[in-house]
């Protein structure tokens, strides 16, 4: 069999499989927000009242992933970067790493025995075969990484969103006289709605001021927890505004300024990009109904003459 008639069966047995791990990616999230609430009701609720078990899937894929990780088959520098980079796609707490390896080891061996399924059922030759094995091994061990790399850019996108707003509010706060602990303890609170990603690494930030006596370390933890270049800022401003005895107002308010001026300096980047990007769709969609319009009738009235 042909090798480009293999590579759309090949891609549709991914397709259904990536969107097998979309699912399972999305009842993730849908159990975190749930155990957060869970969290903040806790107080108000029964003392025997418990958290609600994970889903079976999810289950099986995290033990799955906790016998490879304890096997000792992952290096402590691999296991510390892929900690390091589900922490910057939003999974604070939980079994993340344990999901994420579990996935990989499953969807390397699921897609392959679906693509044999596949090839024996239509009678593929033994280089189809392999190339298709081959294929789908490849996209089942790559999937989880691509979709990892998804999360992380869209969690990244709304902490940059939203530190704007937030730095907002720690001025507010700092200018009714809250120091710097309960001020991004108040934040987390309140920006919970409008920006949940910001409001979980302030309260993490929060949590690691009070049970560290470096009050630096904890700031600047936060900025490489996330990478994003505005929380480092944001850490270096507050580490030395304690240092050097700076009012703390006024330098967030000076830092939310000029990323606000990033921001509108980026938009107007991007908007100066759209008649270009514009140039292509006017030619070949906007162009040819010009030329229909205005040569139309010429050609109608051409036509009859030459008809006659």
């Amino acid at each position: 069999m042909n090798i480009w008639k293999i590579l759309p069966l090949a891609a549709a047995i991914m397709l259904v499989l990536l969107i097998a791990m979309g699912v399972l990616v999305w009842q993730m999230a849908q159990k975190e927000r749930l155990l957060a609430r869970l969290r903040a009701v806790r107080p108000r609720a029964e003392p025997d009242q418990r958290e609600p078990s994970p889903d079976l899937v999810l289950r099986w894929v995290a033990v799955v992933g906790n016998v490879i990780s304890r096997s000792g088959l992952l290096s402590g520098r691999t296991r510390a970067e892929l900690e390091q980079t589900l922490v910057r796609a939003g999974f604070q707490r939980g079994h993340g790493l344990e999901v994420f390896i579990g996935a990989k080891l499953m969807l390397l061996i699921m897609a392959p025995s679906v693509g044999l399924v596949f090839a024996t059922r239509f009678e593929f030759s033994s280089f189809s075969r392999n190339i298709l094995l081959a294929s789908l091994a490849l996209m089942g061990l790559l999937v989880p990484d691509f979709i990892l790399r998804k999360l992380r850019a869209g969690h990244l996108k709304a902490l940059e969103r939203g530190l704007p707003d937030a730095l907002d509010l720690m001025v507010i706060c700092t200018e009714a006289g809250l120091g710097l602990e309960p001020t991004i303890q108040r934040v987390a609170a309140e920006i919970h709605h409008a920006h949940r990603a910001v409001a979980e690494e302030f309260a993490q930030t929060a949590s690691e001021l009070r049970i560290t006596a470096d009050v630096r370390a904890a700031l600047l933890n936060a900025g490489t927890r996330t990478g994003l270049t505005g929380i480092k800022r944001l850490a270096t401003t507050l580490v030395q505004t304690i240092q050097y005895g700076t009012p703390l107002s006024q330098a967030l308010r000076t830092l939310a300024a000029e990323m606000r001026q990033e921001t509108l300096t980026r938009f107007e980047a991007r908007a100066a990009r759209l008649p270009v990007l514009l140039t292509v769709p006017m030619i070949v969609f906007i162009l040819p109904c010009v030329f229909l319009v205005v040569g139309g009738p010429a050609m109608v009235q051409v036509l009859k003459v030459m008809g006659h």
